[in-house]
């Protein structure tokens, strides 16, 4: 039994996920509190909305090492340690027990954590979530064909556990993106370099 182990990497791993960078960084620089503009996500998308695109590719890059640190981390810990702390992570991001579980929708965390299990899953969903951007310009869409997926690569690969953990987080992801899905269904999504 691993159960020590596995509740240290969970727990872990939920902390290293809740650190609200978006909302860190934009307050360090003075700008409007994130959680009152756009959509009150704590991501990088809605950090893109103060203006201020170098606090948005900080915390774009932020959101998804903390992800794949978890992983890592967790890997050190258990067998199983590195899909727990990774999933963990991840629920941390979109539910973060300091802001009342209102966190960002997690495509950064959720391709960190996939660079953490396999890197060149992290680089098909990069190459998927491109492929999709350049014939649609949705990034929402993007992310909900490169998170879907994911799993289904893993468990081409052989890898049966992870594809059962990252197809979970996908689940999540989407759920996350209820709005988006509904305005993309309307033809009401923003699209790409689109003005607001």
């Amino acid at each position: 039994m691993s159960f020590l182990p596995d509740a240290l990497a969970l727990i872990l791993g939920y902390l290293l996920g809740s650190i609200p960078f978006g909302l860190l960084l934009t307050r360090g620089a003075g700008t409007s509190d994130l959680r009152s503009i756009g959509s009150g996500n704590i991501g990088a998308t809605n950090v893109l909305r103060t203006g201020r695109k170098d606090l948005a590719a900080a915390t774009l890059l932020l959101d998804a090492l903390k992800g794949t640190v978890a992983v890592l981390l967790g890997a050190k810990l258990s067998p199983e340690g590195a899909m727990i702390a990774g999933f963990a992570a991840f629920v941390g991001h979109i539910a973060p027990v300091w802001l009342k579980f209102k966190g960002g929708k997690g495509v950064a965390t959720f391709l960190g954590c996939l660079f953490g299990l396999h890197w060149p899953v992290g680089l098909a969903f990069c190459g998927v979530w491109l492929a999709v951007a350049a014939v649609t310009r949705y990034s929402s869409l993007s992310a909900l064909v490169a998170s879907a997926a994911a799993p289904l690569i893993l468990f081409a690969l052989g890898h049966g556990g992870e594809a059962f953990v990252v197809g979970a987080m996908a689940a999540l992801l989407w759920r996350k993106h209820a709005e988006n899905i509904a305005r993309l269904r309307a033809g009401t999504e923003s699209r790409i370099g689109q003005k607001a």
